[in-house]
């Protein structure tokens, strides 16, 4: 890492929730809302994307954990605001609180650790595992 993460450091992203981010059982009359996997994925690129400055060219994060509430339903069309919070940097390991939410209300939350790892090394650590 060019430099370790700063305690307090925050990224943001917003998408608008589209038919291709909605639970895949919304029929007789379920409504199409956000999907837990989905949301999960827009809060690990916001982590992503937060670190991906303070990174070497051959260095990049992957998600290690995941702790969330998802405590409310967004429905189609609604502007989600996602947020990552720096809270504590360990060696290559950074943990963040995440945090989710429309213009009405936060309704999602939890914490997000990403390891930094060596392109090169990781990509040895795949190729054994898939012979």
């Amino acid at each position: 890492m060019k430099s370790v993460p700063r305690i307090g450091a925050t990224g943001e992203l917003q998408f608008v929730v589209e038919q291709k981010h909605v639970i895949d059982f919304a029929t007789d009359g379920m409504p199409a809302v956000l999907s837990t996997p989905n949301l999960i994925g827009w809060l690990e690129r916001t982590a992503r994307e937060t670190l991906a400055p303070l990174l070497e060219a051959d260095e990049r994060t992957v998600g290690a954990e995941i702790e969330l509430r998802h405590f409310a339903p967004t429905p189609l069309g609604q502007r989600v605001t996602c947020s990552a919070r720096v809270i504590l940097a360990e060696g290559r390991e950074i943990t963040f609180q995440i945090e989710a939410g429309t213009n009405m209300s936060s309704s999602r939350a939890g914490l997000h650790k990403r390891a930094v790892v060596r392109v090169e090394s990781f990509a040895r650590r795949v190729e054994r595992k898939s012979n």
